[in-house]
């Protein structure tokens, strides 16, 4: 009786043994595999510690998430990149024609570096959103701090160019002076420690990564120097406009002192205007929105205005070569004999100065 009870035992014990390894082999246990520890709901006995171990089915690690590309952004870089090739082809011209040197030329270089630098700090922009991580505020700091210079130094340099127009009218006999160029070079030098300090603000403590709430429509501006920098533009192209109805005036009042036809002072005049009129629209359609979204909106306000009104004023860096270096009969001839080797017939051959427009 004995020996077969024992015997029983024994059959039991390895059953049993034999039943746990074939439902839980302990070689394909895997340890990667987190396990949580559940109550049994079929279970209605009087246990209740009975208890059932469930895999769960989460991996451990979660895989890196792909930014989506956004297509304003790739448009903004496809811009920034045409505005870079253009604006660098206008500075090796006048770095490489030791002709071009007279204060419409030192302006003109000073406008297309500024430009030059937008459109590099729209390409970097797009590289520190997308292959960078733009989470670092130092990156983000240097790509915003970029664009304010640049895009600001842009138009100041517009403004000062007016303003070279203007003087070399109003002050004919004087202009093409000693005097005259080194006010031009204090006129640059001026703009671009302005425009860098404006650059600098944002890393100085004048921004919104603290505080969200206090952002403009480009962060990390916030929103009262946004205001700030959209007021002073709006009272540039004021002043702007001002100095090229002046221009207007001057001009209209020498056409009729020297000229010998009547009907060739009508047509002169009417050209003159007509190329100011362009000049001032084509300033104001690509600025004139983005600063007045600026002054009404904020970081709350979709993405997508912000894009639509910053996309037209990146473009004003675009027409800028062409009214402004393109136009000139000395950049037309440098361009000429750098790319053929020869300069055209029908290429006017009087110097262009500041004050044709």
């Amino acid at each position: 009786m004995v020996l077969s009870l024992a015997a029983v035992a024994t059959a039991m014990s390895s059953g049993g043994a034999n039943g746990f390894n074939s439902s839980f082999p302990l070689d394909q246990f895997d340890s990667s595999t987190s396990w949580s520890v559940s109550e049994d709901p079929s279970n209605s006995s009087s246990e209740p510690f009975l208890r059932t171990l469930t895999p769960d089915l989460q991996p451990a690690t979660t895989a890196g998430v792909v930014q989506e590309v956004s297509p304003w952004d790739i448009a903004l870089c496809v811009t920034g990149t045409f505005i870079s090739c253009e604006n660098a082809l206008v500075i090796a011209v006048l770095f490489y024609t030791p002709t071009l040197r007279a204060p419409m030329f030192i302006l003109i270089g000073s406008l297309a570096v500024s430009d030059l630098l937008a459109g590099l700090g729209l390409i970097l922009n797009f590289i520190f959103t997308y292959l960078i991580d733009n989470s670092v505020e130092s990156v983000t700091l240097l790509s915003v701090g970029l664009l304010i210079s640049a895009f600001s130094a842009s138009v100041f340099n517009i403004l000062a160019i007016t303003v070279d127009r203007y003087l070399s009218l109003y002050n004919a006999l004087t202009y093409h002076t000693e005097r005259t160029v080194t006010f031009t070079y204090m006129m640059v030098v001026f703009i671009w420690v302005t425009c860098v300090t404006l650059g600098l603000l944002p890393a100085l403590g004048w921004n919104c990564l603290k505080d969200s709430s206090t952002c403009s429509i480009c962060r990390p501006v916030t929103k009262n120097n946004a205001v700030a920098l959209a007021v002073t533009f709006l009272l540039v192209f004021a002043l702007m406009m001002q100095l090229y109805l002046q221009i207007c005036k001057i001009a209209l009042r020498h056409a009729q002192q020297i000229a010998v036809q009547h009907q060739f002072m009508a047509i002169s005049t009417t050209k003159g205007v007509s190329t100011l009129s362009a000049i001032l629209c084509a300033f104001g359609v690509c600025w004139l929105p983005f600063a007045m979204y600026s002054i009404v909106a904020d970081s709350s306000y979709p993405m997508i205005y912000t894009y639509a009104t910053v996309l037209p004023a990146t473009c004003c860096s675009v027409i800028n070569p062409v009214i402004y270096a393109f136009r000139n009969p000395d950049i037309q001839k440098s361009l000429w004999m750098a790319c053929c080797g020869c300069v055209p017939s029908n290429l006017s051959l009087r110097p262009r100065t500041s004050s044709d427009v």
